[in-house]
């Protein structure tokens, strides 16, 4: 590919992992400028600079691309670089559920027989395969243009999107064209980085923006206090607007009817009345189902097909996901909270689809937030029936003490030291109507001690005793 009539053989952000021929992208961060790293690039081969206006001084001897968004220029650049992408794409943002909703939005394509993916925490996951693990939510601009190009070049038409606020702000899908973008909620969340809340809706709204194509749609939350001022900015920038929620227009909720299973949806979809049953509980989770409907149905335009498939959908792997039954009649849950505000959140959701009692298993981790872990304590003591504490991350921490921490605010609890006896001993407790969640893990397959990663997976021990 030719950039300014070079022809360029690679381009990167990392002057690391810069060769003869590489374009390289001098984008700032936190930690520093762009322009730090020019003369290492030059060094390593680059043939092209891109930065911002004033860095051209510091790229004498070599081609400077100057750009006032260097990182939406780099992502256009590596988009074309790496070639097509699939030819729907939808995207998600949001503080809650977007690992959710982007794995419904496949798990739904996917049962319609159409070749789909997922791109976010999970990693990418192509149809029903085991997930390729990312380490970020948005990985950075050059992964987004691999990923997509390879899935384009292996026939998947469709893929749906995680956009974290960071990789909006940071343009990782600058070279994104999306067809379809949902809106999930937003609540305070990385204001160390964003600063004010309001930078934090700005970054957000950068997807319905600029990577929402013009007459695209957004599928919003119509029952989130933001609602008015996104639904503003996508009709100031050309953009269609469909709504979930209890005041949703095109998909309304009317009510969700826990069952010890999973739970029964009534909603107004397109202004026929449905009830569908899915297994999964809580009602943040009906909410999910909506927006995952919306979209699929906005990028099929088949909407009466759609809401055939939604009985299939199973939870994301470790978000409130259930694993299996006891054979007397108990329910296993695996979920990823590991904060005190995702504890009590999934507890309380938990608490209207418990029969008879709710048995809460988790721990903290270690070389984290030491101040949590009592009031982890208090809030599983206070708002479950039976708690089973045991070791989550203990990583170079003693575990000993980490739990008993926990145990300071919780004295129900039930202290035991090894999580593999701990699962084992929970399920052994378990009567009929009974719901035991096991937090804090979720789809992690391993266990940090001493400095050192084990093999662990609370699916792998909940097979094993059911």
């Amino acid at each position: 590919m030719k950039v300014s009539g070079i022809e360029i053989n690679g381009l990167t952000a990392d002057s690391r992992l810069v060769k003869a021929g590489y374009l390289f992208a001098a984008l700032d961060s936190e930690k520093a400028q762009g322009l730090e790293y020019i003369p290492h690039a030059i060094e390593n081969g680059a043939s092209i600079i891109l930065g911002k206006p004033e860095y051209a001084k510091f790229a004498e001897n070599v081609t400077f691309i100057a750009a006032e968004n260097p990182n939406k220029k780099f992502a256009e650049l590596a988009s074309e670089f790496y070639g097509e992408h699939p030819s729907h794409i939808a995207a998600i943002t949001g503080t809650n559920g977007k690992t959710s909703i982007a794995d419904f939005v496949r798990q739904i394509l996917t049962s319609m027989e159409e070749k789909a993916a997922s791109m976010g925490t999970l990693g990418l996951i192509k149809g029903n395969d085991a997930p390729i693990p990312s380490p970020n939510t948005t990985p950075n601009a050059v992964v987004v243009a691999q990923e997509l190009a390879e899935l384009k070049n292996t026939g998947y038409d469709y893929v749906c999107m995680e956009t974290s606020s960071h990789g909006l702000w940071q343009y990782r899908v600058g070279g994104v064209k999306a067809e379809v973008a949902g809106f999930t909620n937003l609540t305070r969340d990385h204001l160390d980085y964003h600063k004010t809340f309001e930078n934090y809706l700005e970054a957000k709204l950068i997807l319905f923006r600029e990577i929402l194509q013009k007459n695209g749609v957004a599928v919003l939350n119509a029952d989130i206090e933001v609602y008015p001022q996104i639904r503003q900015a996508c009709i100031e920038s050309g953009k269609k607007v469909m709504t979930y929620g209890y005041k949703g227009e095109e998909l309304r909720l009317l009510e969700s009817i826990p069952e010890n299973n999973g739970q029964r949806i009534r909603l107004m979809y397109l202004g026929k009345e449905e009830e569908i049953f899915v297994p999964l509980a809580g009602e943040f989770q009906a909410m999910n189902v909506l927006c995952a409907l919306g979209m699929v149905a906005a990028l099929t335009h088949n909407p009466a097909e759609v809401i055939k498939h939604i009985g299939k959908i199973r939870g994301a792997k470790g978000r409130l996901d259930l694993v299996g039954m006891t054979k007397n009649g108990a329910a296993v849950y695996i979920d990823y909270a590991h904060t005190p505000d995702a504890l009590e959140n999934v507890i309380k959701s938990m608490r209207s689809h418990t029969k008879n009692k709710l048995h809460v298993l988790f721990g903290c981790g270690g070389d984290r937030d030491v101040g949590k872990r009592p009031i982890m304590g208090k809030i599983a003591n206070d708002l479950a029936d039976e708690v089973y504490v045991t070791d989550d991350n203990p990583r170079t921490e003693n575990a000993d003490n980490i739990r008993e921490q926990i145990m300071q605010a919780c004295l129900k609890g039930q202290n035991i030291a090894n999580r593999a006896e701990a699962i084992k001993f929970a399920i052994s407790q378990l009567q009929n109507g009974d719901i035991l969640i096991l937090a804090g893990k979720g789809h992690e397959t391993g266990q940090y001690i001493n400095g050192k990663v084990y093999p662990f997976s609370d699916y792998d021990e909940v097979c094993k005793n059911l």
